[in-house]
Parts: structure tokens; C-alpha cells; sequence
């Protein structure tokens, strides 16, 4: 297994003006720019006293420079914790000071909403977007962060080159990231990652999905999350893509503006994006077309036509689409299937670095969320067809939670496998099915299993569910959903909406798991960075 950071070692080298890391419409740096500012955090922290191991947070909207800063902390040694800009900020407090951080990168928007007493081993904030001093209580570390730029010219009085670049990467054991997985106040799980287990997921990564140097990619997921910060970021850059960040939350237009600019090989995104697609441009097109499809032949044709229309909205170079962090519509996936588009779903969690599960879209199938990446294994008497907990075993995962020993000890099996809290099985050609989340799981009164996102997934086939969310009420299954209303349509349909749903749902629903109601919602499900409908918010 080769460290990432000797790839990026490599890269600069060997590419040293190529562009690295852009700001769409904005900014952008070489790798150059990025190893001269890799060296800047160096001397900054060798000066400031600032040892390997010793905690730096990030917490800023994606930019270019919110990644240079995170290499500027991870190629040196020190652990770096991104905290996501969407926090409140009485937890981005809280985490930052849970972590002991002892610099805090930060907008400077988030900042003033801060208070530094409630951060108490914090030394320095600093701007991310221009990297001027925020605010510091030890006066070494912001000279010393004051005078990197002219500790490096006098360290290169000649200019840094190819041949300075040099990145330690006897550490696969130390600890290089802590992501926290939510921004509770209770009990915080800062989930501990290592460089190992960082370096095994851009191994594996390189096997399905390899990089070349000069491709491009647009980073759109939240890069305090590790399904954006592995797989939309790290994986691409150190094999030399240039990584496009689009900063906030982009519109649909945006977005799509972006790809066909930007031309990336690859689309790392979440089921939700690629079902908009589908309810909005694809279905519609296939509706038009409704009588052609009869037509003998050209059903073909027609998913062929749409499948190229499709593709080069996205600047024609896709290799693949990469959906992770919930289940696919499966409507939307049999559809994906009929036009041979490009797309894989894989599985995956923050303490897996984030991959559990995955497979090339050539041979993945629909329904599943890949082959196990390491070992894996289903905690069931018949795992093929008898949903148990997923547990996993690798060099990916996390070797626990900080400062939380209780939750640590509580992750693990007696014999060393990491328990998911999801449930499925495993078919005999070593696919993956996820049947849902164990604290999720409906017991019926008869006694069967109901699982939610299953009858969610038939949900979200129905005529007007936007989007849903399915509930246990005193032994009753009852469907929560934001609608998708015609404007056209007349106040009659609109109160038997509910009714409409459940009925056409239940058709395809066993008896124990039929719906009893449907309650309409006024505003869309808040949301995980990964899309996810925070469940727990809802009862």
C-alpha cells in the first residue's frame, strides 16, 4: 500500500504547474503554490512550537484555500478536525474545544459568532479566505503565523523547487483526522482516523476507480464530511486532477453550469441529486415519448438518446457516477439500468474512511450498495437471507472515538469487528443489501421485522411524494410526506392527496407492513450533510 502523501509527493514533482485547486469562477493554485504553502505550515508551526499530533480545526466553507489549509496541517504531522460551517456556533465551540484544538481556520463571518473564552486551549483564529489573524491569546504563535511568509523566503532565498518537496510518511499508525459526526453538545463522537486508514481508502479507490493526471473533478459534498474529503478531494488531488470547489450549497443551474465547464471525469454526489435529474428531465422526456416506446426498436433508441443527453449536461467526460449516503429510488435506479448510464451506489460511514462497500457500475448490482471492501460480515444465523447487524473489519477503520472510551468500547465486538448499526444481508456472489438501521427497525405486533426504508422506497414511486419519511405510531404505519403539488391542480385531488398515496403505495406493500395514514408536511425533511433525513426529529 503506497501513502497518499507519497503520491502527493510525486505529483508536485512531477507536476509542478499544473492546476491543483480552483475556486470555480475564482481563485486557483498550482502545486506549486501548494507545496510552497504545505512549507509555510511548516515553519509556521515549528516555530510556534505547534508539535505533530497536536489538534488544528477547520471550520469554513469549501474553497480551494479551506484545502489548502487542510494540507498545510495533514502533509506536517498535525491532526487536523473539520467541523462543518452549517454548525451552530455554540457547537462549532464545543467541538473545537472537545478536540483541544489549538488554531482554529475559520470564515470570518463564523467567527464573529463566536466567543474564545469558551475555547479555552485555543491559541490563534485565522481567516481561511485570506489567512489574516482573527483573534489570539498566545502571542508566539501569531507572530510565528505573521512571519511564515518571510521565514520561507529567507528559507529559499533561491525559490522553492520540484526537488525541496519532501513529506514524512512513516505514520500510517498516527492519527491524522477527527470528524466529528454530528455538532452535539451531549456526548461527542469525534470519530479518530488514521493515516493508514486514509491511505487504505485512496489504495482501494485506485483500484476501481483510477486517477490521471490533468482530468478534473467538481467538489460539491461538504469537505468536513469524509465521503467528500476522501473521495472528492484527497483521492483525485494527490494523483494530480484539478479539484473545482463550488463553495456554498450550488442552485441546480449552477451545478450544471459548472460540469459542463469543468468536464470532471467522475460525479461524486448523493441518490437525492440524481433523483431530481430523474423527476424532473428524464421522466418527463420519457412521458413525451410514451407512444414511442411501444414502438418495436425503439425503446432503445429513445433510453440511448436520453442516456447522451444526460451525460453531456454533465461536460460529456463521466466515467462514472458514485451515489453514497442513502438508498437509491429504485424506480430512478431501473431506469438509470434501461439507459446504461454510468452509476454505482456504495456504502460506506465516517468511521470507515468512509468505504464498507462498493462496485465498478459495470458490475454492480441494482438494488445493492456494492461488494464488501474489506472483510464484512452479517451477524445472522442465515446472512443470505436473514438481515443481521453489518459488521466490518480493515485497515480503514477508526481506532475509536476521542476522549470517549464508553462509545469506543460500545463500536466493537469482544472479537474486533466494528459494529455499523446497520442491518442486511449478503447474497452468495458477495453483494451487499442494506435493509436499514437497527434503531430504525418497526416491530410489528405480529412480530415481524418492518423495516422503513423499504416502504419508503415504494413511497417514493408514488404520484406526488416529493420526499418521505415512515413512522411507528402505537403499532400503526404511518407515512410522513412533503409533497410535490401540480399547480394546476384543483382543491378536490388536492384533499384526497394523502388517501391517493397510501392506496397507491399499499398495492405493492405485504400486509404487515401496509400504511394506515398519510400526513402531508409543510417544508421539505431536514437533512444530514449527506442528504439523509435526520430521522430522529420525527415521530
Amino acid at each position: 500500500m503506497k501513502h497518499y502523501l507519497e503520491k502527493l509527493q510525486e505529483t508536485i514533482r512531477e507536476h509542478w504547474n499544473l492546476k491543483a485547486l480552483c475556486d470555480y469562477e475564482g481563485d486557483s493554485f498550482t502545486y506549486a503554490d501548494l507545496a510552497k504553502n504545505v512549507e509555510q505550515f511548516k515553519l509556521f508551526f515549528t516555530a510556534a512550537a505547534i508539535g505533530k499530533g497536536d489538534k488544528i480545526a477547520i471550520c469554513a466553507r469549501n474553497s480551494a484555500r479551506w484545502a489548502m489549509t487542510f494540507w498545510g496541517i495533514n502533509a506536517n504531522g498535525r491532526v487536523a478536525v473539520p467541523l462543518l460551517a452549517d454548525f451552530h456556533p455554540s457547537n462549532v465551540s464545543n467541538l473545537t474545544n472537545h478536540s483541544d484544538s489549538v488554531v482554529l481556520f475559520v470564515d470570518d463571518d463564523i467567527w464573529t459568532k463566536l466567543n474564545p473564552d469558551d475555547m479555552p486551549a485555543l491559541k490563534a483564529a485565522v481567516n481561511v479566505k485570506n489567512g489574516s489573524l482573527l483573534w489570539k491569546r498566545d502571542k508566539d504563535v501569531a507572530d510565528a503565523w505573521e512571519n511564515r511568509k518571510n521565514a520561507f523566503a529567507e528559507q529559499y532565498p533561491d525559490g522553492m523547487k520540484p526537488e525541496h518537496v519532501s513529506y514524512f510518511t512513516d505514520n500510517l499508525k498516527d492519527l491524522a483526522i477527527i470528524n466529528y459526526t454530528s455538532g452535539t453538545t451531549g456526548n461527542p463522537k469525534g470519530v479518530m482516523l488514521t493515516y493508514g486508514a486514509m491511505a487504505d481508502t485512496d489504495d482501494f479507490a485506485n483500484t476501481q476507480f483510477p486517477n490521471r493526471p490533468g482530468e478534473t473533478i467538481v467538489s460539491m459534498l461538504p469537505l468536513a464530511h469524509m465521503y467528500g474529503l476522501a473521495i472528492e478531494f484527497i483521492h483525485p488531488n494527490v494523483d494530480g486532477v484539478t479539484v473545482y470547489f463550488l463553495g456554498k450549497t450550488p442552485s441546480p443551474t449552477t451545478l450544471l453550469k459548472a460540469m459542463r465547464s469543468v468536464k470532471p471525469y467522475m460525479v461524486v454526489t448523493v441518490p437525492l441529486v440524481m433523483e431530481k435529474i430523474y423527476n424532473n428531465s428524464i421522466k418527463p422526456a420519457l412521458k413525451k415519448r410514451r407512444m414511442l416506446l411501444a414502438v418495436p426498436g425503439m425503446k432503445k433508441v429513445i433510453y440511448k438518446t436520453i442516456c447522451k443527453t444526460i451525460m453531456a449536461v454533465f461536460g460529456g467526460q463521466v466515467r462514472c457516477f458514485i451515489m453514497g449516503g442513502a438508498a437509491l429510488n429504485p424506480e430512478a435506479e431501473k431506469c438509470f439500468k434501461k439507459m446504461h448510464l454510468p452509476y454505482t451506489v456504495g456504502y460506506g460511514m465516517t468511521e470507515a474512511c468512509p468505504l464498507l462497500g462498493y462496485e465498478w457500475w459495470t458490475r454492480f448490482v441494482p438494488g445493492s450498495c456494492g461488494k464488501p471492501v474489506h472483510e464484512l460480515r452479517i451477524d445472522s444465523d442465515d446472512p443470505v437471507n436473514k438481515p443481521g447487524e453489518i459488521q466490518a473489519r480493515g485497515r480503514n477503520l477508526t481506532i475509536g472515538y476521542y476522549k470517549n472510551p464508553e462509545a469506543t468500547a460500545a463500536a466493537f465486538t469482544k472479537d474486533g469487528w466494528f459494529r455499523t448499526g446497520d442491518l442486511g444481508v449478503i447474497d452468495e456472489a458477495n453483494n451487499i443489501f442494506i435493509r436499514g438501521r437497527i434503531k430504525s427497525m418497526i416491530l410489528s405486533s405480529s412480530g415481524q421485522n418492518i423495516y422503513p426504508e423499504e416502504v419508503e422506497a415504494v413511497l417514493m414511486s408514488c404520484q406526488y411524494v416529493s420526499e418521505c419519511l415512515v413512522v411507528d405510531r402505537g403499532g400503526k404505519i404511518v407515512a410522513l410526506v412533503y409533497p410535490e403539488i401540480p399547480e394546476d391542480i384543483d382543491d378536490i385531488t388536492k384533499q384526497v392527496i394523502p388517501a391517493t398515496i397510501r392506496d397507491e403505495a399499499n398495492k405493492s406493500l405485504p400486509v404487515y407492513s401496509k400504511i394506515s395514514k398519510v400526513e402531508l408536511m409543510d417544508a421539505p425533511f431536514e437533512k444530514t450533510p449527506k442528504m439523509s433525513i435526520k430521522r430522529f426529529l420525527y415521530k
